[in-house]
């Protein structure tokens, strides 16, 4: 048996992979024409792969739920990869799932960076950003996210974020209220506390007093006009903007190949960072 195909089995064996890992790919059972798919490359960073991500189906509760999200990690692999086995049923665990998703996923980011902090063993260093989309009955979309990875849907042509990028010089007020600093040295991005590059992540426990894991939720409804959406993790929005991912992709059918076609766009345009991408289409 190969590394790829131990691998899936890991995967298969946690609920976390209903795609073939060879193919990149998954459909909904649902309705045929909705279709995910994803591609992940390993930066140029001297560090060894921090992405992690979900893309599968499922059905719960005789509803289907399709799952995606990528969680960015840095300083850490542990902390992204308990993400990726553990957030999902957190959220669909929440009392309220059905009735209010969007309070769900709220409670459920909060609680399960709680849990990170107190193990401090496990995961006393490094954090991750997220970026959670949950597509209930192939009817509606509920995206969260905490840091930079970043979702954004395509509705008739057209490319809307339905996440935000968590920026310490934007969240600047935030961060001084809870005693920390945001530095803005030459040549540098703002950090926080002159260390970290977003102001919301799970984990990072030795910045978490002049940090946050709340994340921003929104709940878009899926409808004829709704023909795709990207997640993906920074490496792919630092050298590509909203506008032009959705128009490299417009007329590529096949979701995995969209998903590879970006990973590849954005090596072209010289981006060193890890970078994972999911696709999803609508029709």
């Amino acid at each position: 048996m190969t590394g790829k195909e131990i691998l899936h089995k890991m995967k298969e064996k946690v609920g976390l992979c209903s795609s073939d890992p060879d193919s990149g790919k998954g459909k909904s059972k649902m309705s045929k024409h909705v279709t995910h798919g994803f591609h992940l490359v390993e930066g140029k960073s001297n560090h060894a792969m921090e992405d992690y991500f979900v893309a599968e189906f499922k059905q719960v509760d005789h509803h289907e739920l399709g799952l995606f999200a990528i969680f960015d990690g840095h300083l850490s692999n542990s902390i992204p990869d308990y993400l990726r086995s553990h957030l999902f049923s957190n959220i669909i665990n929440e009392p309220d799932f059905w009735t209010d998703p969007k309070n769900a996923v709220r409670k459920a980011y909060e609680q399960t960076d709680a849990y990170i902090l107190e193990k401090a063993v496990d995961f006393s260093h490094g954090g991750s950003t997220a970026v959670t989309a949950i597509l209930i009955d192939c009817k509606t979309l509920v995206v969260g996210n905490v840091g930079d990875s970043r979702a954004v849907i395509c509705i008739k042509g057209k490319g809307k974020q339905l996440s935000i990028d968590h920026e310490p010089s934007v969240e600047r007020k935030s961060i001084e209220d809870r005693g920390g600093f945001v530095s803005n040295f030459p040549g540098d991005v703002p950090r926080v506390d002159g260390q970290l590059a977003v102001a919301r992540a799970f984990g990072d426990r030795s910045l978490k007093k002049h940090l946050s894991s709340e994340p921003y939720v929104v709940e878009e409804t899926v409808d004829d006009d709704t023909e795709f959406v990207i997640l993906a993790s920074d490496g792919l929005w630092k050298v590509m903007s909203n506008e032009e991912a959705v128009e490299s992709i417009m007329h590529i059918k096949d979701a995995h190949a969209a998903a590879k076609h970006l990973t590849e766009e954005a090596l072209k345009r010289k981006s060193k960072d890890d970078i994972s991408c999911i696709v999803v289409r609508f029709h």
